[in-house]
Formats: C-alpha cells, sequence, structure tokens
C-alpha cells in the first residue's frame, strides 16, 4: 500500500469536501498523470472509490434532510443504466477483437473534464441566481411541475440527460457530480438546492456502482489502489466538509474550473 496514494487520495477528499467538486474530475487526472496508471485503470478504481465515498452522502441527504426525489432519481436512471451497461460492453467488445481503448477512454475524459469545467462556472451563475429568488419551493410538486420543458417533455429529457450522463461517466469516471447537478439545475429550477444535490448523489451512486464493476470485470481495477484511496479520502471529506463554512469555495471554485480546463485540453490533444 503506496502512502503517497493516502496522500493524494487525502488532498482530493478535502477539496471534494471544501467545494463540492467532483472527486472523479479531481482524482482521475490525478492517477494519470502523477502516478502514471493507466487511463483504463484510473476510471475503473475511481468509478468504485466514487460509489464507495457518495454512499455515506446519500444517507446525510436522505436520512437527515429528506432531500432525495426518488422518482427523479429513477428517470435518470432509467437512462443512464441501460447506456452504462451497452458502453461497458462496447469497451468489451473492443478488448475481445485486441482494439486498443486507451485512445478513446482518454479523450472521453478530456472531454468530461472540460464539460465539468464550464459546469462549475456555470453551476455558480446558476446557484447566485437561485440564491436571488425570494420564494423558492421546495416541494416534490415543484420539482416535478415547474421545469424549464412542458410537462410531456420535462421526463423524456431527464432520461435522455441519464443516458448522456451513463456513457460519460462509464467511460470517463467524470460527470456525475458537476454535470449531473447543473443538468438538473436546468431541469427543475425551482427545487432547492439541497435537494438538487441530495437527487444528484443518489442517481450517481448506481452509476458508478454498476460502470465501476463492470470496469472490474474487465480488470480495470486496482484493488489496493482503491484501498489506500479511501484510507485518505474519507478523514479528508470529513475535515473539509467542516471547514466548507470557513473557506470561501467561490474564490476556489473557478481555479480547480481553470485547472480541469488546462488538464482536459492535454487529454484531448493526446
Amino acid at each position: 500500500m503506496n502512502v503517497m496514494y493516502s496522500v493524494s487520495g487525502f488532498a482530493v477528499g478535502l477539496l471534494v469536501g471544501i467545494t463540492g467538486v467532483g472527486g472523479g474530475s479531481l482524482m482521475t487526472p490525478l492517477l494519470v498523470f502523477l502516478f502514471g496508471f493507466k487511463p483504463s485503470v484510473a476510471v475503473g478504481t475511481d468509478l468504485l472509490y466514487a460509489a464507495l465515498t457518495k454512499s455515506a452522502g446519500v444517507f446525510v441527504h436522505h436520512g437527515k434532510h429528506k432531500s432525495v426525489d426518488w422518482q427523479i432519481v429513477g428517470w435518470l436512471a432509467l437512462g443512464s443504466l441501460p447506456f452504462a451497461i451497452l458502453t461497458l460492453l462496447t469497451i468489451k467488445h473492443y478488448m475481445a477483437i485486441g482494439k486498443e481503448t486507451t485512445g478513446m477512454i482518454t479523450f472521453s475524459l478530456g472531454v468530461a473534464l472540460l464539460l465539468t469545467a464550464c459546469a462549475l462556472l456555470i453551476r455558480a451563475v446558476l446557484l447566485r441566481k437561485k440564491q436571488a429568488q425570494t420564494a423558492i419551493d421546495d416541494k416534490l410538486s415543484a420539482m416535478q411541475n415547474a421545469g424549464r420543458f412542458s410537462p410531456s417533455w420535462q421526463i423524456p429529457a431527464t432520461i435522455f440527460t441519464g443516458a448522456i450522463l451513463g456513457i460519460l461517466v462509464t467511460l470517463s469516471s467524470v460527470g456525475a457530480g458537476a454535470l449531473g447537478t447543473v443538468a438538473l439545475l436546468f431541469l427543475f429550477p425551482r427545487a432547492s438546492t439541497l435537494r438538487i444535490v441530495g437527487t444528484d448523489i443518489a442517481h450517481a451512486i448506481p452509476l458508478t456502482a454498476l460502470a465501476g464493476w463492470g470496469h472490474f470485470m474487465l480488470g480495470n481495477v486496482d484493488l489496493t489502489l482503491l484501498g489506500s484511496l479511501l484510507i485518505g479520502s474519507l478523514p479528508g471529506i470529513w475535515i473539509g466538509s467542516h471547514l466548507s463554512a470557513k473557506i470561501p469555495e467561490r474564490y476556489l471554485r473557478p481555479v480547480l474550473a481553470s485547472v480541469l480546463l488546462l488538464i482536459g485540453l492535454k487529454f484531448v490533444s493526446q
């Protein structure tokens, strides 16, 4: 077990706790560039890492805050889980015929990081507008009936969003957090921020667990690395969540977005 893996896990967990940025967008590039792991192994390991770390978050949101809309989770999963399976089968097919999948995963990772960087900045704008509203209905009826789409299109749009997330997350391990949150903010603009975050985390768990298990079956998961990351990241997330009230993340978020933008460009250009 490499101590540096745990130290890196702690650093990423700390940033996740402070800023709420998804661990995949930080952890996967770190594993590739700093420790030299193959992109496929970094993605597969990070997916299981995300499933385990997000599980604690959903217990808080569901048990303490009652902020998970399980109907919306179901709509997202209806799109994401089947497309995650199709993506895994595609990767398996390419591996079976001897084609290298590293390039596909690397490019997908770069695209996901670029989208995440943009999503971080967009989310900040959306959240500021949301905070400026004088009255926000946090009830389930508002989340179902106050979207930017007509009721007849809202469910298909949510399922389609889930399908895109299913493909992107399975290929890159990035997108379940920042991109999912922004999508829900657009689909359900009158829902409270707490409900948006709780719903997004709840959907990310089955998606990352399914995609991570699929990568494990393909041999793309390093269990020793996974254990080392968890040892460091869990206390890091706990400490970061307590520091988040004291550190103004509005300053950290643009910096992180800029870093992710540069890393994404590097992955895409490879």
